[in-house]
């Protein structure tokens, strides 16, 4: 799935990495979403039969995943990636005494691990930041041992979809692409992964108005950074016209927005030769859907 640069919802990784640098310090305050939907994979890791030697926390952030990894896998090695530099500076602060873990800045599309190093690779909210979620997922592929476990979640397609309509006024992108759980399913089955299961959730998050949303966006780092972006200021009256269409939406005094939540799992399974150009073999019986 390589995405072409003109793509106007194409995301650069530098631009990605710099946005998260600059977010800092505020992340952890403004990503309370993030928070439950962690918490939540991390339940799902319960009824996963798994003694890991080696886990990575792809996108760690502040590190709150690869520190509950840690409690949970005490005598594992785990390494907590992510792309920004300074959200690893931060990751530090989650270390205890007995249960630390190693911190390494990494691009996900270029993992700095060997083959068949990694018993489970752990992502929360990590992939819809990747231009090429393929290219991820053979990272992935090649770095976990046969028979490890990646676990992961994402964003849905119905994400901010009231954000989306709000600021469909004009031509450009205001807000990301977000890759449907079949397809991702069907990534995954091209990358040599066994079997991957795929779930979703709908979450509804309410705001008493749109510059709480904006700034809860902002401090956690979830700016728009599609190529197809307006550059500068978008004006007094486009903003005063987005709002207004997203009042029309209020309910019960507060402004709903959905977030589709994708949680997925696959085993590495043996390398398979590769499907014949145009074919995708995908099981039925492993994508399952929840509502």
């Amino acid at each position: 799935m390589t995405v072409p640069p003109h793509d106007e919802y194409f995301l650069d990784a530098s631009a990605v990495r710099r946005r998260f640098d600059r977010t800092g310090a505020n992340f952890e305050r403004s990503a309370q979403v993030h928070g439950e939907i962690r918490a939540r994979l991390l339940e799902r890791l319960e009824i996963v039969r798994l003694q890991p030697r080696v886990i990575v926390d792809l996108g760690t952030a502040h590190g709150s995943g690869a520190k509950a990894l840690s409690a949970r896998y005490p005598s594992a090695r785990v390494i907590a990636m992510d792309l920004s530099c300074h959200m690893l500076q931060h990751a530090a602060r989650q270390q205890r005494l007995f249960r630390r873990f190693a911190r390494v800045a990494a691009d996900a599309q270029q993992l700095p691990l060997a083959a068949s190093s990694v018993d489970l690779l752990f992502s929360n909210l990590m992939l819809q930041w990747c231009a090429d979620p393929d290219a991820v997922f053979r990272e992935v592929r090649r770095a976990l041992r046969p028979g490890g476990l990646l676990v992961f979640t994402t964003l849905g397609p119905d994400t901010l979809k009231e954000l989306r309509y709000a600021w469909s006024i004009d031509a450009y992108v205001h807000v990301h692409r977000f890759i449907d759980m079949h397809d991702l399913g069907d990534a995954l089955l091209r990358t040599g992964f066994a079997e991957p299961v795929m779930e979703t959730e709908r979450l509804t998050v309410t705001y008493p108005d749109l510059a709480s949303l904006q700034q809860e966006l902002q401090g956690s780092g979830s700016c728009n950074l599609a190529a197809g972006r307006r550059r500068g200021l978008g004006g007094q009256h486009a903003l005063l016209t987005a709002r207004e269409r997203y009042e029309s939406l209020r309910c019960r005094g507060v402004l709903s927005v959905t977030v589709e939540v994708i949680y997925g799992h696959a085993w590495a399974g043996a390398i398979k030769p590769a499907a014949s150009a145009g074919e995708v073999r995908v099981p039925l019986t492993s994508l399952r859907h929840r509502k």
